[in-house]
């Protein structure tokens, strides 16, 4: 009962936003770009449906803007916001237990999956309802996690359209701008292939929970309390069960500071998804 009173306390603090652009470019040598995983998982085919009606996102007082063509790595201003980012997916019970924890929590997450990894299907009837409402975003990964910039053009464009149909089959998101180039390696030739295929803006990271290899939980909360700012993108990943264990006191020193957790698309939307989001909500016209 004390954790739970707990993160309910947590819960009103944690979704919020303000924000506005993003910038500087990560070099090659970051430690928190995400390594390839040891046991590549076999996806299972993702069933078709229909996509979900639109509805409106985003959290109150934050003004989304057009995203960038280009690179982000920080959120703009001077804000108290902070975005959460986590990669991959390796794993079906880490995958698990971040929804929970946004379900529990009202924490808004940006999640760059691999459709690869079966984890995305297992969960993909509980995270549904929270891409739906917003407070969960997604971005492409690719669908394998390869180095894109050791792959020809064609390679690179199949890996990044393979996981775009993923998204809109098995999710219903069709339009995201936001490309996470596995490691963060990405040069002038992927981008412009990632942006052919919808995806412009590139999105780096300026603070790592340093997970895409395994740590102790003492550790990723050590990177937590390092790098959990003001105005941050922090990349995690869903691949060892470590995170898992922290989650209390993550969400700890995200209260203490203040901080309000946003998706990428809370602060950078294109005029489609506002478009449809005011559609939903009866402010604009249809047709």
């Amino acid at each position: 009962m004390e954790r739970r009173r707990f993160l309910l306390t947590l819960a009103a603090g944690l979704a919020g936003a303000a924000g506005v652009r993003g910038a500087a470019v990560l070099g090659r040598a970051d430690p928190g770009r995400s390594a390839p995983p040891a046991r590549p998982v076999a996806a299972r085919p993702a069933a078709a449906h229909a996509p979900a009606p639109a509805r409106p996102h985003g959290v109150a007082g934050l003004r989304a803007i057009d995203p960038p063509a280009g690179v982000v790595s920080r959120l703009p201003g001077d804000g108290s916001t902070l975005a959460l980012t986590i990669d991959d997916g390796v794993s079906t019970e880490v995958v698990a237990a971040f929804i929970t924890l946004a379900r529990r929590t009202g924490i808004r997450l940006t999640f760059f999956p691999n459709g690869r990894y079966r984890s995305w299907t297992d969960n993909a009837t509980v995270l549904r309802p929270l891409v739906d409402s917003g407070q969960v975003a997604l971005g492409n990964h690719t669908w394998s996690h390869p180095d894109v910039t050791t792959l020809p053009d064609s390679a690179v464009a199949e890996e990044i359209r393979r996981n775009k149909e993923f998204l809109w089959t098995t999710f219903g998101v069709r339009d995201t701008p936001f490309f996470r180039p596995p490691y963060g390696a990405h040069n002038a030739r992927t981008d412009r292939i990632a942006a052919d295929q919808g995806h412009p803006t590139i999105a780096l990271w300026d603070g790592t929970l340093g997970d895409s290899r395994v740590l102790t939980g003492a550790e990723v909360l050590a990177a937590a309390r390092q790098w959990f700012t003001a105005q941050r993108i922090v990349i995690g990943h869903a691949n060892h069960r470590a995170v898992t264990t922290v989650y209390d006191e993550m969400l700890a020193v995200i209260s203490q500071r203040d901080l309000r957790t946003v998706t990428l698309a809370d602060v950078w939307a294109g005029p489609a998804a506002r478009l449809r989001g005011a559609v939903a909500a009866g402010r604009a016209p249809v047709g």
